[in-house]
């Protein structure tokens, strides 16, 4: 079990904004192959799914060899939102989330792609990493299909561009591995040309059987008793399965081999006749019974019943637990704060002050609830980079924070956090804010200001009280004031805060001081 923030002194969960009954949710999935929305409502502590919709984008589809995205396909995919962001357009923006999965991951400018999609949805839409993507899908999948107690569990998760591995226990995620295989991108990468022979074949299953090997001696080592197979591919093929008479439904060692065979049997990929199989999945299943194939063996598997939920339901109950003091942020910022030895009483007071700066700028700087919950986080975890080394040790925190895997997280909040910690001290980079998007940037060097400030003021480690801190924005300019009794003992907090104004000017904050 990940610590939580109970574990650590002076924390408390962020909680937002308490669901009331009958509110409406909705979680937006952008996959590799189709987009999926699916709408809830929040009845008596529960949900209650109203709505489902889909479509078949096949995003990854549109990739070319430069991570850029075709024309034609991005043009499938805005007006595919733009239906999407019709259905929800009445339910407010903090009950709606859109995840953009392993295509968009690989684009090698996403901004260019994200702006006008979100433009077309009517909302953000987050990047999720591949580990996050793995414990949202097992997170929906154990909703689903509630687990025994104690009992262990293999989801494995066949997308349009990658693959989740996931074992788990009750509604946690123990191991999460993603790899870069997924129906869509197999079936481009291996047959291309639409040909299916044989040798072509086992060519590829070497290839992709070698992905799950980097992780199947510890998966093997832990064990399972159960494995479940989510999304439309696993579904697909345990259709075929039931329609060949082979299973009723589950897809197992003995049958995988034999709608193989069949599926070969066809030469090329337009003449592929399959039992069970729509008209739509017929170009990509080929990819799809490849990855499977290639998981059974490098895990060994014998039997894999198929779920009904994936990555959209994991989205709708990781935000039921975002308002139920469940965030999974929280334990992650814990975890790290362990893992890293931050001093847990230096965060607490940075974060203290930080916030109490934040909650007397906030309405004059149009920040928002989740500008101040990344301040927070930010605030625990500015010192990381301490673990590492004390010279340059914020440089070395906003890496970290960065590139980890870090459970809860999409890639933005990330990106926010590592801008943060990078210039809270020190000179700022004209680069520090670049991997932002052009949305998140003015309140991103609002709140790296106050946490500057904060740092600057508790540099000494000083258990004391701050005895009192007032602060008031108007545009760019930002006025903070301090009792004079408390400044005078302090000669180096002067000095700092005399050259702090210059050192902030890369913010676009003008910053004055004031002695009370």
């Amino acid at each position: 079990m990940s610590p939580t923030t109970a574990a650590l002194p002076g924390f408390v969960p962020t909680t937002a904004e308490p669901l009331r009954d009958g509110d409406m949710l909705a979680a937006i999935d952008l996959g590799s192959n189709s987009f999926h929305m699916v709408v809830a409502r929040y009845t008596l502590g529960q949900l209650r799914i109203v709505d489902r919709l889909r479509e078949t984008v096949r995003l990854a589809e549109g990739l070319d060899g430069k991570g850029g995205l075709t024309l034609e396909v991005r043009q499938r995919a805005f007006e595919c939102l733009s239906r999407f962001g019709q259905r929800i357009r009445d339910i407010p923006r903090q009950h709606v989330r859109a995840v953009a999965t392993n295509t968009v991951r690989a684009l090698s400018a996403p901004q260019a792609f994200l702006v006008p999609a979100e433009t077309a949805l009517g909302h953000v839409i987050e990047v999720i990493a591949g580990r996050e993507e793995a414990r949202l899908v097992y997170l929906g999948v154990a909703h689903a299909q509630p687990p025994k107690n104690g009992l262990l569990r293999l989801v494995i998760d066949i997308g349009g561009g990658s693959t989740e591995c996931i074992i788990g226990s009750g509604f946690d995620a123990i191991e999460r591995e993603s790899l870069q295989v997924g129906c869509v991108a197999s079936t481009r990468r291996f047959f291309e040309s639409g040909k299916l022979t044989r040798r072509k074949w086992n060519d590829a299953l070497v290839e992709v059987t070698a992905e799950f090997l980097q992780f199947a001696g510890t998966y093997r080592t832990l064990g399972w008793q159960e494995v479940l197979g989510s999304s439309g591919t696993n579904k697909a093929i345990g259709d075929i399965c039931a329609a060949m008479n082979l299973t009723k439904g589950s897809v197992t060692a003995e049958a995988l081999p034999q709608v193989r065979e069949r599926l070969l049997r066809a030469g090329r990929i337009d003449d592929i006749d399959l039992p069970g199989l729509s008209e739509e999945r017929r170009p990509i299943i080929a990819g799809g019974v490849l990855v499977l194939e290639a998981a059974f063996a490098a895990l060994g598997l014998q039997r894999m019943a198929v779920s009904k939920a994936a990555l959209r339901e994991g989205v709708l109950y990781d935000m039921l637990g975002r308002n139920r003091d469940e965030d999974p942020r929280d334990a992650s910022v814990a975890a790290l704060m362990l893992r890293y030895g931050v001093d847990a009483d230096q965060a607490v007071r940075v974060e203290g002050t930080a916030l109490a700066l934040f909650d007397q700028v906030a309405a004059a700087w149009r920040l928002g609830p989740d500008d101040r919950l990344l301040l927070g986080w930010a605030a625990r975890l500015h010192e990381v980079g301490l673990a590492i080394a004390h010279s340059q040790y914020h440089v070395h925190g906003a890496y970290v924070l960065e590139h980890s895997d870090i459970a809860g997280f999409s890639r933005q909040e990330q990106q926010f956090i590592a801008a943060l910690v990078r210039t809270h001290r020190r000179k700022i980079p004209k680069a520090a804010f670049n991997a932002l998007p052009e949305r998140l940037l003015s309140s991103a060097r609002r709140t790296a200001a106050l946490l500057r400030i904060a740092v600057l003021l508790h540099r000494g480690y000083d258990a004391r009280e701050i005895a009192r801190l007032d602060a008031a924005a108007e545009g760019r300019s930002l006025a903070v004031a301090l009792a004079r009794e408390w400044l005078e003992p302090r000669p180096l907090l002067r000095a700092d805060l005399a050259s702090e104004p210059a050192l902030m000017a890369p913010l676009d904050v003008a910053l004055a001081f004031d002695v009370l």
